[in-house]
């Protein structure tokens, strides 16, 4: 006796069901999510974020990626969404340019229009320094000065491998930036070398797992950015782009065991393809844990 088998309409119906699907999908990951910009608002209490610091906003933005496959129109209406955001602070975590120096003043014009009563603050990602492997191999070696020298004539202060002291209702923090994971640069003990431990600390960074080299040194809260949250992120498969050590920080919040990780998506892109990974601001109200009924912290 035969098995039976479906008509040969019910495979061609599922055959047409499957393009059809991924058509539609292949279309939305290139035409609509790539600058479908989304904001992210987060009220962060940090377990040792003092009161007198409560309320700090810091908006921050990564990867831009400038360059010929990015829509300029696309990078002017993210800074004024990011600039309306209203930050006392902003800070800026890298791949500002895509490859080369065409576009190094076009980015650092852009950049330089953002304003925030403390400050703008950068950290350079590995695009600038013309890394595109962790294998650090540079085919513009002065790329990362060039970038360097343009954020500063814009503005905006370039912390490479260093720490700032910055002021807030009369209270001291401070920010520190390390140089690219992949530069070969990073050098986190020259970035601390001369910190207080117990002073508030923010952390800018490229690359996320640059994070774990700072234990011990404190870092409430630490801004990175690179993965541009793996651009795919294919149901039942996670971020197929990642490779598997840095899906560990693909995108969103990480708690660690010296403050808190947050992985930014980013604004641009490498190759116009995203799913499940809008490009993001993120924007972050920083607030002290609530006092117990006898006035000591209550830890989260």
């Amino acid at each position: 006796m035969s098995s039976w088998q479906p008509p040969l309409s019910v495979w061609s119906g599922h055959l047409a069901r499957f393009v059809g699907q991924t058509w539609a999908r292949w279309h939305y990951a290139r035409r609509i999510e790539p600058t479908w910009l989304e904001v992210n608002r987060h009220r962060l209490v940090l377990p040792r974020w003092p009161a007198s610091l409560d309320g700090l906003r810091v908006v921050h933005l990564t990867d831009l990626h400038c360059g010929k496959h990015l829509p300029l129109h696309y990078l002017e209406e993210a800074l004024a969404r990011a600039q309306a955001e209203q930050p006392d602070l902003i800070a800026l975590t890298g791949d500002y340019v895509h490859k080369g120096y065409r576009y190094v003043s076009t980015v650092a014009r852009l950049l330089g229009q953002l304003r925030a009563p403390l400050g703008v603050f950068a950290v350079l990602g590995n695009h600038d320094f013309s890394v595109r492997t962790s294998l650090g191999w540079r085919r513009h070696p002065r790329l990362h000065q060039v970038v360097t020298e343009a954020l500063l004539g814009a503005g905006i202060q370039v912390l490479r491998n260093r720490t700032v002291t910055l002021h807030y209702r009369q209270t001291a923090f401070q920010v520190a930036g390390i140089d690219d994971l992949w530069s070969g640069m990073a050098d986190p003990q020259a970035t601390f070398a001369h910190c207080c431990p117990h002073t508030p600390r923010l952390i800018l960074a490229h690359n996320p797992r640059t994070a774990e080299l700072i234990h011990p040194h404190r870092g409430d809260l630490i801004l990175a950015g690179h993965t541009h949250g793996g651009q795919v992120n294919w149901p039942g498969w996670g971020p197929i782009t990642l490779p598997r050590q840095a899906r560990r920080y693909a995108a969103g919040l990480f708690h660690l065991p010296n403050g808190h990780l947050y992985v930014n998506k980013g604004i641009g892109f490498g190759w116009r393809l995203r799913f499940n990974t809008r490009p993001e601001i993120a924007t972050f109200s920083l607030h002290a844990p609530p006092a117990s009924p006898c006035g000591s912290p209550v830890l989260h």
